[in-house]
């Protein structure tokens, strides 16, 4: 079975008070989730209970987890209004606030310019963001300072990644419909794409493709979710094991010759994320999730972006994120009067018990 051919099951449901913004893989078999309120709260995947939470922030848009090395503590990032602050979780405090933060750096403008979207390079030393002023910068985790492009987008930034095996390059999707990749050190724009130019799959499209969602797999295709329900592929900076494309000097997954753009979904698709090289899970903001296989090798006319299945969330009126953890699908949003709501999905196949469990958090 190949890994876009893997179903999920409704396993479990959790309720919170407010909106779920932000999900992320924790520790060990821990699952963040950010909300609306200013909270962030760490559940254990074993008995899905709160283990550890932060209160008292603005709105939270962006969380992850940073392993322990041995340069590097052990810490949970998020980005909330225009700051991004860091907390250790080694405490035996279960409620943290702001002053409780190991770190906490002001990276917007102003208190209107907040940061979007926070991720972590593979090896662990850089963070990058972006903000609502189309800027997008990285922050050196070893001294913590911050560095920003030259360049950035015209409008909200709202999606940021790293590069799989290049650090030093950066690839954002912003609400000007555009696609940059930068030179990291340098600060430079490397190349971009600008969806607008891309004609729609059929008829007249209602929305303007501002790009809501963002990965990379880590063979270097390139996927991205848009207002209008469809996905950008970008297939010419796919790595090939170690041949001419590991040669290259830089990342060329903006190339127009290996690159599609097809409609998935009615409305927004609102997050994504690869399960393998081009096995790609998407999900629409009325939660339509499907999963798609990417066909043809790069510069083929005949790119397509295969539907293999596709389910409906149960509980959740709108879905605002998504993550995969292991083989627990997570997505999170809020039902039609506000409140969050976690929909925990379980690989098929795999044992569960207590399958169709909802549980009420505060």
């Amino acid at each position: 079975m190949t890994a876009s051919e893997k179903t999920y099951a409704s396993f479990k449901t959790l309720k919170i008070p407010a909106q779920v913004t932000c999900l992320a893989a924790g520790g060990t078999g821990q699952l963040l989730v950010g909300s609306d309120d200013g909270s962030v709260r760490i559940y254990n995947l074993s008995s899905f209970k709160v283990v550890k939470a932060i209160r008292g922030l603005a709105s939270v848009s962006s969380v992850f987890w940073q392993s322990q090395s041995a340069s590097q503590r052990g810490c949970l990032w998020l980005a909330s209004g225009r700051s991004v602050i860091a907390f250790t979780m080694n405490t035996d405090k279960l409620v943290l606030t702001v002053s409780d933060a190991l770190l906490k750096l002001d990276v917007g403008s102003d208190d209107n310019d907040a940061v979007n979207e926070l991720t972590m390079s593979k090896n662990g030393d850089q963070a990058a963001f972006c903000l609502d002023s189309g800027v997008v910068g990285v922050i050196n985790l070893c001294n913590n300072e911050v560095s920003r492009m030259r360049n950035g987008h015209d409008s909200i930034c709202g999606s940021v990644r790293f590069v799989p095996n290049r650090p030093g390059e950066l690839v954002t999707g912003g609400y000007d419909s555009a696609l940059l990749h930068f030179d990291v050190l340098r600060g430079n724009l490397l190349s971009r794409d600008d969806l607008r130019a891309m004609a729609p799959s059929s008829g007249l499209a209602l929305s303007p493709p501002f790009v809501l969602s963002l990965d990379v797999s880590s063979t270097g295709v390139l996927a991205a979710g848009t207002a209008d329900g469809r996905i950008y592929v970008g297939t010419s900076g796919e790595r090939s094991g170690g041949a001419r494309q590991n040669r290259r000097r830089k990342w060329e997954g903006l190339r127009p010759d290996g690159r599609i753009l097809v409609e998935v979904a009615r409305g927004p698709v609102t997050a994504l994320a690869f399960t393998s090289p081009r096995d790609l899970l998407t999900c629409s903001l009325l939660g339509s999730v499907t999963s798609h296989e990417i066909c043809e090798p790069a510069g083929n006319s005949g790119l397509t972006a295969r539907s293999v299945w596709n389910r409906n969330t149960e509980d959740i009126f709108k879905v605002n994120a998504m993550a995969v953890c292991g083989n627990l699908l997570v997505l999170g949003g809020f039902q039609k009067d506000g409140t969050g709501v976690i929909e925990i999905w379980e690989e098929e196949g795999i044992n569960a018990t207590d399958t169709s469990t909802t549980t009420n958090q505060e």
